[in-house]
């Protein structure tokens, strides 16, 4: 059985760290929505840890950004325009069918590829898109004071906090299939635990990454 270390230290400390902000976020976030729920946090305790929280996730993601551009690990996130529809397909089909099938997986995790093309483009969406949009409508938030009444004939903060409320539903629907994913690798525990030790490898690994590499 052959291992690759996929995931260096940095990214898996990122990767803990984000996760751990981001509940705490949810956590806060539906505290405020319903306040006044007894089994949630106080409205101004949500408050707080919503803000702290959210600070300290705009700096985690500015870090990874740096990261990426100046590390190798960016590369795994931007899929081969060669082959796009048929990867895509592939996977599409291996996740709506083969996998209730018990085929075998199109993709296997290697030092050539970290991501199959489903994986890529949600990870592009979210980190490139989504969390850009949560992190300004949240500042919009916080420094709702400074901003214009309206835009465009509509409330400034009506714009702010419906863009804050479907981004963050959206990468909440992200990270539910996320956790769905960790458990259909090459065993139940695989992909969690290349997570903790940085390893992720099965015996074919190394043929089937080079197949798709080529």
């Amino acid at each position: 059985m052959s291992t690759s270390p996929l995931y260096p230290l940095w990214l898996r400390v990122w990767h803990w760290y984000n996760a751990a902000l981001f509940l705490a976020l949810v956590v806060s976030g539906v505290s405020m929505h319903y306040a006044g729920t007894a089994w949630l946090l106080g409205f101004n305790q949500a408050v707080a840890i919503h803000n702290v929280s959210g600070s300290l996730l705009a700096l985690g993601w500015i870090a990874f950004v740096l990261a990426n551009l100046k590390s190798d690990n960016g590369r795994h996130y931007l899929p081969r325009p060669r082959g796009l529809v048929r990867d895509l397909w592939v996977q599409a089909r291996y996740y709506a069918y083969g996998i209730f099938r018990d085929e075998p997986h199109p993709f296997h995790a290697g030092p050539a590829a970290k991501f199959n093309v489903l994986q890529q483009l949600s990870y592009l969406g979210a980190m490139y898109l989504l969390m850009p949009l949560l992190i300004l409508s949240g500042l919009g938030f916080l420094f709702s004071p400074q901003l214009p009444e309206t835009l465009l004939g509509i409330s400034s903060l009506w714009l702010v906090a419906m863009t804050h409320v479907l981004t963050s539903y959206l990468l909440v629907l992200f990270l539910l299939v996320h956790v769905y994913i960790i458990t259909i690798g090459d065993s139940l525990t695989a992909n969690l635990r290349a997570m903790l030790t940085g390893e992720h490898g099965t015996s074919d690994d190394t043929q089937e990454t080079d197949r798709h590499a080529s």
